[in-house]
């Protein structure tokens, strides 16, 4: 491929009709897979689930950032135009290396610049932030935000047990809510403007965390934000496909089982065929 961000050519009017590479660990990306599928249409998709390692947050970041690199060279192989990272332990490991090697030949989004970058322009003073275990131990968010806000107050809850929780299909329910009561009533909680919800799983279970605040506090996934961050560059490097003919929606997992397929239906509403890919 060609470096993008320079003088418009023929090389961009061909590209325009690539499709955009998403990956995560797992399952959870299809949220924002799901998003983006919804906010360009016209738009394919190629998604690779790294199903075989699963989950991300209890690798090390050496072996996160070397899944990352494989599966970033299986999608650009493919000829995807623009690479998003939808898994926010892999956009703390792995973002900064990736745009080191690829970022001369496709735009690259992680699912964590894009929620800081909004963040810190409300000028909260104190923020609490739900993740994994890596993305905590990480302090990425803290590290952002500070960089844009050296002000505010950032509080990190390493929240394990919700991400196996949702793929079981527990959430909007007794459960769900008792697990949440006791995450959420995490003392140094207490005073946030807002939550961060800091995994690509968590968009699910938003409707009851706002239910919990009863709207005192405001609530935010990466979503939104990573959604417009691709808009944004799209437009930037006139990557937007303008033509609505047959755009593809593939999925990819580094291992399959039937199981698995079935749960992807949670987290991109619809039914998704999952074909098996070895890097």
């Amino acid at each position: 491929m060609q470096p993008y961000g320079v003088q418009l050519s023929d090389f961009y009017l061909r590209m325009n009709q690539a499709p955009i590479g998403i990956f995560d660990s797992g399952i959870g990306g299809l949220t924002v897979a799901a998003a983006i599928h919804k906010a360009f249409p016209q738009e394919s998709i190629l998604y690779f689930g790294d199903t075989a390692h699963l989950p991300y947050g209890e690798k090390s970041i050496d072996s996160i950032q070397r899944y990352a690199l494989e599966i970033a060279d299986f999608l650009l192989g493919k000829g995807c135009k623009m690479l998003v990272i939808a898994c926010n332990t892999a956009s703390a490991a792995a973002y900064d290396l990736l745009k080191e090697r690829y970022g001369h030949q496709v735009p690259i989004v992680d699912v964590i610049s894009p929620l800081v970058e909004m963040i810190a322009s409300k000028k909260y003073k104190k923020v609490g932030v739900m993740a994994t275990k890596a993305t905590v131990r990480s302090d990425v968010y803290n590290k952002k935000l500070h960089e844009l806000n050296p002000e505010i107050e950032v509080i990190s809850l390493a929240t394990g047990l919700l991400a196996t929780m949702i793929e079981e299909g527990f959430f909007n329910n007794d459960i769900s809510n008792a697990v949440l009561h006791k995450y959420l009533t995490y003392p140094d909680f207490e005073d946030i403007e807002a939550l961060l919800l800091a995994c690509t799983h968590y968009p699910l279970i938003r409707p009851e965390i706002e239910a919990f605040y009863d709207k005192k506090v405001a609530v935010f996934d990466s979503v939104d934000a990573v959604t417009e961050k691709v808009r944004l560059l799209l437009t930037k490097y006139q990557l937007l496909n303008k033509s609505t003919d047959n755009p593809i929606q593939r999925f990819f997992v580094s291992d399959y089982t039937q199981s698995f397929e079935q749960t992807t239906r949670i987290f991109y509403q619809k039914e998704v065929h999952l074909e098996v890919a070895t890097l």
